[in-house]
């Protein structure tokens, strides 16, 4: 059996090495390495699979959301909702612009965002909302939507952990997640379910202002070389990653089935385990299983993360502190017992291994040894 890993990316390289290595050697032959040809096919390619208007690709996820932010012009004060059960560039760039971070609880089955506690942090200062489409699944777009309509507020969803879920409305229509509310975005980190061998980022909407904006602030407020309409940075997707996605995207749905298929050998070999909490699945989402995340009950996570590591089985706390406890968050007021959906999360959830290269004796093998560590309690 193959040594295990949270993350097999060499094994997926070597998988489509001939793929990969062509393209790379094709922008080096070109010496094309900024704003090559790949960068836009990359942007027209990825708009098809998404269904979407309009995709402009940046320097990574965090830029992404930021850009996004400048783009809406979103001032000082106004409130922005969002999770605080997400990785912390969601909320950092809130609070970078100047902007009011207003952290509400998650679900605690899906992980995602909940609705009711959106509803009520909305204030007349809100302006936006952002949905973190956690570990593969969409939150609830319909509810968020409705929100969004009824108080006039942007969506903001933060899907780089998604890309290529679909949700399915409440009218039986679907999209891609990201592709819903007023811009979605998404960052290409090597682990992500579509991941480059960098960093990479790309923003999704079907707004055509909002789009030529959004170009603009990303590219140093340029609309016109040398005409600065907007205050802008520099953020771009380098020609050598773009060529790279190209190549992954046209396998992404085979990667999010081969996910599927493991987290399915998870739910299978551990459904009777009374020592853990599998993942809850919603009925208005596919789950493309970015992480494949279990609560572990009655304070025993740290207990069968070290049991796992001594038998090579890696595993990883996603997240281990909410944010709202963060030190650079403290200025936002909010006590240590305000989110004890949040705190519960953060003692009780344990990611295990899950990316496209899972083989059968990987998965039996760390499924055994799981139920072996209850069984021994």
């Amino acid at each position: 059996m193959l040594q295990i890993q949270m993350v097999d990316l060499k094994t997926q390289y070597e998988r489509i090495r001939p793929e990969i290595d062509d393209a790379i050697f094709s922008v080096i032959s070109s010496s094309a390495f900024i704003k090559g040809p790949d960068v836009k096919q990359f942007e027209e390619e990825l708009k098809s699979y998404l269904g979407v208007n309009h995709v402009i690709s940046c320097g990574n996820g965090t830029d992404a959301l930021q850009i996004v932010m400048m783009s809406l012009g979103l001032k000082p004060g106004d409130e922005v909702i969002t999770t605080n059960f997400t990785f912390i560039a969601t909320l950092e760039t809130v609070a970078l612009l100047g902007l009011k971070p207003v952290i509400v609880e998650p679900e605690s089955d899906s992980f995602n965002i909940s609705v009711s506690e959106i509803a009520r942090a909305i204030t007349p200062r809100t302006r936006a909302i952002v949905p973190v489409h956690l570990f593969g699944q969409c939150a609830d777009m319909d509810g968020i939507m409705d929100l969004a309509r009824k108080n006039n507020l942007f969506v903001i969803e933060d899907a780089a952990q998604a890309t290529g879920a679909d949700y399915f409305f409440a009218d039986g229509k679907s999209k891609k997640a990201g592709t819903i509310g007023t811009a979605g975005t998404t960052s290409f980190f090597p682990s992500k379910n579509l991941g480059c061998y960098g960093d990479g980022g790309a923003v999704y909407t079907n707004d055509d202002g909002l789009a030529a904006k959004i170009r603009s602030i990303a590219n140093h407020g340029m609309k016109i070389r040398y005409h600065y309409d907007d205050i802008g940075l520099n953020s771009r997707l380098d020609t050598l990653q773009a060529a790279i996605l190209r190549v992954k995207l046209r396998h992404l749905d085979d990667y999010n089935k081969a996910r599927q298929t493991a987290a399915g050998f998870y739910d299978k070999a551990l459904a009777g385990c009374d020592g853990i909490v599998l993942p809850g699945r919603k009925k208005y989402s596919s789950h493309i299983f970015h992480q494949y995340t279990i609560k572990v009950r009655n304070g025993k996570r740290d207990e069968l993360k070290k049991y796992l590591e001594e038998n090579n089985i890696p595993s990883m706390i996603y997240y281990p502190g909410p944010l709202h406890m963060q030190q650079a968050y403290r200025y936002l007021g909010y006590r240590d017992s305000d989110f004890p959906v949040t705190d519960a999360l953060c003692r009780e959830v344990l990611s295990l291994p899950m990316h496209t290269e899972l083989d059968q004796k990987q998965l039996e093998y760390i499924t055994e040894k799981i139920l072996g560590f209850f069984q021994k309690q």
